[in-house]
C-alpha cells in the first residue's frame, strides 16, 4: 500500500477531450458534493454526459442546479426509459452512450468524489503501451458518523482496497467499478455496453473482455472516495452481500482463501473454543491490535479518514457472517432489484471458450453487427 501511495506518474504526454458518463438513479446523501467534483476537474476537453431512467428522478434537479451554477462546463442530461438488458445501470449506459461526443470514455458511479486531477491521471495511466482499460482503487467516505457508515468504511478501505492492491502485486489484472477508462475503439471491440448487460458483475466482466483481447488493465495513481451511506445493519448485510456474492462469481477459486484476512475472528474462535485459557484472550489482544493497526497503516496510505480502532473485530466477524451467507444463494439485491450472479458465474467457468470467442466479437463489431442503438 505505501509503495502504491508513493508513485508519481509521469505528466500525460497528451490530454485527450474525455467524456465522463455518469448513470444516476434517485437522490443518495452527498450526490450534490460527489457530481460537484467533476466539474471542477483541471482538464482542458471535458465533457459530462449523466443520465437517469425516468422523468421524475430526484436526482435530476440535482444535476440540473449544477449544470446551471456550472454553464462553462460542457454537461448533459439524458433522461431515457428505454430498457436493454437485466442490468439497469448498463441500460442507462446505452441510453446516454449517443450523447457522447469524445473518443475516450470513462464511466463513474454517481456516488464518487475525486480530485480536480483526476482525469489527468487517468490520462497519464493510458500511456503504457497496450493499455485498454485503466481503473482506480476508492476509499469509503462515510456520510454521518453512524456506526454502520464506519463499518462500511472499514470494509472498503482495509479489506477490499488492501485485497486489491495486493492481487495487483501478484499479476491480477481487476477492473475495479469505480472507474473504467476505455475508448471507443476497445468498446467496439468487445461489442458494446450491450455485450455486458446480462451481468451483474460488469466492471469485473468488463475486465475479462478487455483482457481477452490482448490489451491490459491500468491501475490508476488516483484515489477517489465513495460515499458509504448504508443505513442500519440490514442495509449494509445487504450492500456487502451483493459485492461478496459478485466477487465469488468471477473468482470462485480465490473468494475461499480470502477467509484468512480477518485474524481477529479466528482468535474470537479460538477463545470461544479454549474456554478458560489464556493464551487464547493473549491471541485475540494481540489479533486485534495487529488488525487496527494494520488497517490504520492502510488508510493513512491511502488517504482515507480513520475509522475507529475498536470497530476491528466487529468489522472481521460481520465480514466472515456476510461471507457464510455468500454460500446460500446467488441472488443479489440491487436498488430494489433482484438479480442473480449465476450468468456470470457460467461466464467464469467457460473462460476458455470465452477467450476463443474474443476475435469473433471483434469481426462482428467491424461489419456493425450486434451494436446497441447509438453506438455504431
Amino acid at each position: 500500500m505505501r509503495r502504491f501511495a508513493r508513485q508519481v506518474p509521469a505528466p500525460a504526454a497528451s490530454l485527450p477531450p474525455i467524456t465522463v458518463l455518469k448513470p444516476l438513479r434517485d437522490d443518495e446523501p452527498m450526490l450534490t458534493e460527489a457530481l460537484e467534483t467533476f466539474f471542477h476537474q483541471d482538464y482542458p476537453a471535458l465533457q459530462l454526459v449523466f443520465g437517469v431512467q425516468r422523468a421524475d428522478d430526484p436526482a435530476i434537479p440535482v444535476v440540473q442546479a449544477l449544470c446551471r451554477r456550472y454553464e462553462q462546463v460542457d454537461a448533459v442530461l439524458v433522461v431515457d426509459p428505454a430498457p436493454h438488458g437485466t442490468n439497469r445501470k448498463i441500460a442507462n449506459l446505452i441510453n446516454m452512450f449517443p450523447a457522447a461526443k469524445h473518443d475516450v470514455l470513462v464511466v463513474s458511479d454517481s456516488d464518487m468524489h475525486v480530485a480536480p486531477d483526476y482525469l489527468r491521471r487517468i490520462a497519464a495511466a493510458f500511456a503504457a503501451p497496450g493499455t485498454g482499460l485503466v481503473t482506480s482503487l476508492y476509499v469509503g467516505k462515510p456520510a454521518g458518523g453512524g456506526i454502520t457508515a464506519e463499518l462500511g468504511a472499514a470494509y472498503i478501505n482495509q479489506i477490499f482496497a488492501a485485497g486489491a492492491v495486493v492481487a495487483r502485486a501478484l499479476g491480477r489484472q481487476d477492473c475495479l467499478g469505480a472507474t473504467m477508462a476505455f475508448t471507443r475503439a476497445t468498446l467496439r471491440r468487445i461489442g458494446g455496453f450491450a455485450a455486458l448487460s446480462p451481468y451483474v458483475a460488469d466492471d469485473g466482466v468488463l475486465g475479462r473482455m478487455v483482457v481477452a483481447t490482448g490489451q491490459t488493465i491500468a491501475l490508476a495513481a488516483t484515489v477517489p472516495a465513495t460515499t458509504v451511506s448504508d443505513g442500519g445493519f440490514s442495509a449494509l448485510f445487504r450492500h456487502e452481500l451483493r459485492w461478496s456474492r459478485t466477487i465469488r462469481a468471477m473468482a470462485p477459486t480465490i473468494f475461499p482463501a480470502s477467509i484468512v484476512q480477518y485474524p481477529a475472528f479466528w482468535a474470537l474462535l479460538a477463545w470461544a473454543l479454549a474456554p478458560g485459557a489464556l493464551w487464547p484472550i493473549a491471541l485475540l489482544a494481540l489479533a486485534i491490535f495487529v488488525r487496527a493497526f494494520c488497517g490504520r497503516l492502510v488508510e493513512r496510505a491511502l488517504g482515507a479518514a480513520p475509522t475507529p480502532l475498536w470497530l476491528a473485530p466487529l468489522r472481521d466477524v460481520f465480514s466472515i457472517v456476510v461471507m457464510g451467507a455468500t454460500y446460500a444463494g446467488h441472488e443479489v439485491n440491487w436498488r430494489d432489484q433482484v438479480l442473480s450472479t449465476r450468468v456470470d458465474r457460467a461466464l467464469v467457468q467457460d473462460e476458455g471458450a470465452f477467450a476463443a470467442r474474443a476475435p469473433m466479437r471483434a469481426r462482428i463489431v467491424a461489419r456493425g453487427d450486434g451494436l446497441a442503438r447509438g453506438e455504431r
